[in-house]
């Protein structure tokens, strides 16, 4: 029942709600003083002033005009963007898949933090990023960005971690941010932004969207990657019988929204058909459909006609489309040559007095087309096709139909490329009654995007992972074409809620279904191909605080049991482990490499991607050690600041190096 106001109407909120009936384009939004906190923005609809006098006046009125993009927050979160953090991410072999072998990635922590620690890891190395994003649905995010204080200053302002310092995701919005734009568009720029530097310069980034936030998205897309990188906006079929939540119009589509780093240096293949005949390099490397090795039948065969007047003389085309192959028959005209038939050529339009019937190419132009394999032909009809796209994609037209009811009545239609049978194939292969995970993506709609390069050795990001579809469409591709592409997903530990069936099952958070979900399509591929070789392990990484303790303190704020922290620089509860993947984010070292640790002298020595880095971080390393770690001439070797005692020691390691390993840079943490 709802409750009374017990208070006057808002008139001022009752104009604009008239004015917003009269001129929509004169409402905005900003944000709202009285109800906002220094740690969570709330907005409300306000007039443009200007465009209102404007659309009141009848002569252009004086004022700056630009074509901009813009909303509240957008500056901040630029400067969100470039912040810097003390954060790490902290390996967890025991959760892992073959984590001496694997080259996947399984990142759990906020996406936007997570980011920024892969800035040099992967500067300019990750070919396809494709993000399923969270819709704006009018709820609060659960990515509440920081734009005013620190982290940890925010998030305890905000609620967003709870007593025993897990994510609190039951915060339900206590205000309207969530209906309006900003929030959901700063929170989208900034990671853009960071992920746009991840792009190599081939790269190419898919992001799925629905129609609430499609238009500023790709405004948001448009300013970060450039107009001119926009490749094109899918349309899928997610929902064939349309969301039953849905007003006015049953929506049953999503958009997948496709921009490339460098639109003149991405190369795509296109996926259907995608035959072996049907595909071919032209002289510019692309490769080029409907296009393969022209198979010359006798005299007749295009390479050996010759182009002679023809108005006395009456030509009929025959194509067969397995080869490509066209004949040029002199015969009467609507007379058919059988004997083609029988080997499979079809016949098509005739030359009638020097023109193709019902098309307008002289028998000179049609000949021309067909060397440039330039033509294509359908249902008894000849067509010249465009080789001008970047990119190509079709519609795979699947062999079932699904029923609407469009004004009462019941309708039949076609279902196309859609995302229908995720969450059943989630079933099956968690063995549950119930979906594990709402809404997940098709793996066979992400294998057509990954597809959709040429390449089969790459690094795919998913950095909104979910239940990790990415992840086995990625393997499955692997599986059935032996290409060699990587994974790296990142996911906030969502936690599952109490009446999932992820949940009743034992799962925790959105995390913990994303990795088992790995493990078992993984185990599955395996069965349904014992023959194929792919790599279905991944490295299981966690977002965590910085490994260094905060030593930072003027003399007057020294307490008396701070001395036991200040015995040591690193946090008690970290591994060397932990230090040496500490490292190699610092030193920009991808995070898939193989390793090994041993003992030397007593001391454990890490070697990474044999030699790219050496690191030991024991208390007094023994001269030997060192000597032996330098011997070895590692491009890097890090150790610990407290490994030795006193500048001397340190002076005598540096002078180790510059005798056996002069090339190797050493640093301490």
């Amino acid at each position: 029942m709802e409750k009374m106001r017990m208070e006057s109407p808002d008139i001022t909120a009752q104009n604009i709600d008239k004015v917003a009936e009269l001129f929509p384009n004169c409402i905005t939004e900003a944000v709202d003083e009285e109800h906002s906190t220094p740690d969570h923005k709330v907005y409300k609809k306000v007039i443009n002033f200007d465009m209102l006098r404007q659309m009141l006046s009848d002569e252009v009125l004086e004022g700056d005009e630009a074509y901009e993009f813009t909303w509240v927050g957008k500056k901040a979160a630029i400067v969100e963007a470039n912040r810097p953090i003390r954060k790490t991410l902290r390996p967890c072999p025991e959760e892992s898949v073959d984590w001496d072998t694997t080259e996947n990635l399984y990142i759990e922590g906020d996406n936007l933090e997570v980011l920024k620690l892969l800035q040099e890891s992967y500067l300019a190395k990750v070919k396809m990023i494709y993000i399923d994003p969270p819709y704006n649905t009018g709820h609060d995010f659960i990515y509440p960005d920081s734009f005013i204080m620190d982290s940890e200053e925010y998030n305890e302002g905000t609620g967003y971690f709870d007593e025993e310092g897990n994510v609190n995701y039951s915060r339900e919005n206590s205000g309207m941010a969530g209906k309006y734009h900003s929030d959901w568009c700063s929170m989208m720029y900034s990671r853009l932004l960071l992920a746009k530097n991840l792009l190599a310069p081939d790269g190419v980034i898919f992001i799925s969207i629905d129609d609430n936030e499609v238009e500023n998205l790709k405004k948001i897309c448009s300013e970060v990657f450039g107009q001119d990188n926009f490749v094109g906006m899918l349309s899928v079929e997610n929902n064939p019988k349309g969301r039953k939540n849905s007003a006015f119009i049953s929506v049953s589509s999503e958009y997948c929204l496709i921009f490339a780093k460098d639109k003149s240096k991405s190369h795509f293949i296109e996926n259907v058909p995608k035959k072996a005949s049907d595909m071919a390099l032209d002289e510019n490397g692309r490769y080029v459909h409907n296009s393969g090795k022209r198979v010359l039948v006798g005299e007749n065969s295009f390479n050996n006609v010759v182009t002679v007047p023809t108005s006395d003389k009456n030509y009929s085309v025959y194509f067969r489309e397995s080869d490509y192959q066209v004949v040029l028959r002199k015969e009467k005209f609507g007379e058919v040559d059988q004997t083609l038939l029988d080997q499979g050529f079809v016949k098509y339009y005739s030359f009638n007095k020097g023109k193709l019937v019902e098309n307008t190419y002289t028998e000179e132009k049609f000949m021309e087309l067909f060397e440039a394999r330039a033509l294509a032909f359908s249902n008894g009809k000849i067509y010249e096709k465009n080789f001008s796209d970047t990119i190509r994609m079709k519609s795979q037209l699947v062999n079932r139909e699904y029923e609407a009811i469009v004004r009462g009545e019941k309708k039949n239609f076609s279902m196309e490329l859609t995302t229908t049978g995720a969450g059943t194939y989630l079933k099956e292969l968690f063995g549950l009654s119930d979906v594990p995970f709402s809404a997940p993506k098709n793996t066979g709609y992400l294998r057509m995007l990954a597809s959709l390069l040429e390449d089969r050795d790459f690094i795919c990001l998913d950095f909104f992972s979910g239940s990790a579809s990415m992840a086995d469409a990625i393997m499955q591709l692997n599986a059935v074409d032996g290409g060699q592409r990587k994974f790296i997903m990142v996911q906030l530990p969502e936690p599952c809620d109490s009446k999932s069936a992820a949940y009743k099952a034992g799962y925790q958070n959105i995390c913990e279904v994303g990795k088992e979900r790995i493990r078992r399509a993984s185990k599955k591929l395996r069965t349904d191909n014992p023959t194929a070789e792919f790599d279905g392990g991944f490295r299981d990484l966690k977002l965590d605080t910085s490994n260094m303790n905060d030593v930072y303190y003027a003399a007057v704020d020294y307490k008396q049991d701070m001395l036991s922290m200040l015995e040591s620089n690193v946090k008690v509860d970290r591994t060397s482990l932990d230090l040496l993947f500490g490292c190699l984010l610092e030193w920009g070292l991808p995070l898939s490499m193989p390793y090994t640790s041993e003992q030397i002298e007593g001391c454990t020595v890490h070697t990474y991607n044999d030699g790219d880095l050496i690191a030991c971080f024991d208390e007094n390393i023994p001269d030997a050690v060192v000597k032996e770690i330098a011997k070895r001439q590692p491009l890097r070797a890090v150790f610990r600041d407290s490994s030795f005692n006193g500048s001397p020691a340190k002076i005598n390691v540096g002078e180790i190096f510059k005798m056996l390993a002069p090339d190797t840079r050493v640093k301490v943490i």
